[in-house]
């Protein structure tokens, strides 16, 4: 039997793929060279926009169309999956199984688990993922329904993989999570109940105090973050270490310091903004203004010599006026961002933003408005 498996969406898919797939060798399947070859396949799903929604659908529809003859079993998985059993209103898992009636299977991606070691194609660079889910609930985000709420994996385990992909000739690492820095917040709640004044011992027995990160002035989460990435630079053959993606708001002093003293830590830091109007920010329930994230810019610029920053952008997003969108623009180029993933707003079911906000800025001025952050940013 052979298997073949469409990715949509982003690393942290690319990363499920790969666990997917040893899922399924581990079952005795082997892997097929394209669609037509293949006796499953198996989609591994985004509905993080719309547009990435209808292109699953459009998908099945071509696959039965294709492979008449064989006619191979679908198996959908990922964040449709999620989603569709998380989100309130129902909508979501209604649509779905209307659309995909000719889907044989729904396959839930916590069951394919991290029981087996990824089948990866880069044999130099992996992707490790360090947690899964969100808390967050930014007022446009489907992620905390499609993969639910943040949990950590355990420290330990993700040394041991480390250890286990430098010994098999890995020299660059990338840690994957909905908000990577977060990292622990979990595993420090579970085990010790004044996260102020408890120390936590990492699984080499060493004693921590864990970063509190304060935002606005308050005192938000702990984190381990920093101190994973210590003990991961402390591993002779990995040479250079990643993360994707870091949330403004927990982006801690200590995490600063800890990149300031491992060189191994990449320079390039991706620190998605969203945009750079306080208003806006604000409807998003991104919890700093367009001032706060630029004073963050600037403290590490400081601190960490030739350091380029990517970011993710939302554009057109409900109410989104041109001078908001000016903002945002004005923004950009204090930042002289390297690289940018911009979007085009678009309604999620469930999520705050589609409940509670017209989704009033039209098409037409949501592409223009991303040419125009294209053509700043990305040229």
């Amino acid at each position: 039997m052979k298997y073949f498996i469409q990715t949509f969406g982003c690393q942290m898919n690319l990363a499920d793929s790969e666990r997917i797939a040893a899922y399924y060798q581990a079952r005795g399947f082997k892997p097929a060279a394209s669609i037509e070859e293949a006796d499953e396949i198996v989609i591994n799903t985004c509905v993080v926009r719309q547009q990435a929604e209808d292109r699953i659908y459009g998908l099945v529809r071509n696959i039965r169309q294709r492979c008449k003859a064989n006619q191979p079993r679908i198996v959908i998985t990922g964040c449709l999956v999620g989603a569709a059993s998380r989100e309130p209103t129902g909508m979501l898992l209604k649509k779905m199984k209307k659309r995909l009636t000719e889907v044989d299977e729904f396959l839930p991606i916590e069951e394919v688990g991290f029981s087996y070691p990824q089948i990866r194609v880069d044999k130099t660079r992996a992707w490790v993922p360090v947690s899964n889910g969100c808390n967050n609930f930014c007022t446009y985000c489907i992620v905390p329904f499609s993969r639910g709420q943040e949990i950590s994996r355990p420290f330990d385990e993700i040394i041991d993989e480390v250890k286990d992909l430098a010994a098999r000739g890995y020299k660059e690492i990338t840690f994957l999570g909905q908000n990577v820095n977060s990292y622990g917040a979990d595993l420090i709640k579970s085990k010790i109940k004044d996260q102020r004044s408890k120390f936590y011992t990492l699984s080499n027995g060493r004693r921590v105090k864990p970063v509190m990160v304060k935002h606005l002035g308050k005192k938000r989460i702990p984190t381990l973050f920093p101190y994973l990435l210590e003990e991961i630079c402390k591993i002779a053959k990995i040479q250079k270490v990643s993360f994707l993606s870091a949330n403004p708001w927990d982006f801690s002093d200590k995490l600063i310091e800890v990149i300031v003293k491992n060189p191994k830590i990449d320079r390039h830091i991706h620190l998605p903004v969203q945009s750079g109007d306080d208003e806006i920010l604000r409807r998003m329930n991104r919890w700093y203004t367009a001032s706060q994230y630029l004073n963050l810019i600037k403290k590490i610029k400081s601190k960490i010599p030739n350091v380029t920053f990517g970011t993710d952008i939302i554009v057109g997003f409900p109410k989104e006026t041109k001078k908001a969108f000016e903002n945002t623009v004005k923004l950009c180029k204090k930042v002289g961002f390297r690289v940018a993933y911009i979007a085009k707003y678009s309604p999620r079911p469930g999520t705050a933003a589609d409940k509670a906000f017209e989704d009033n800025v039209s098409y037409k001025e949501k592409t223009c408005r991303f040419h125009i952050l294209d053509q700043l940013i990305n040229k």
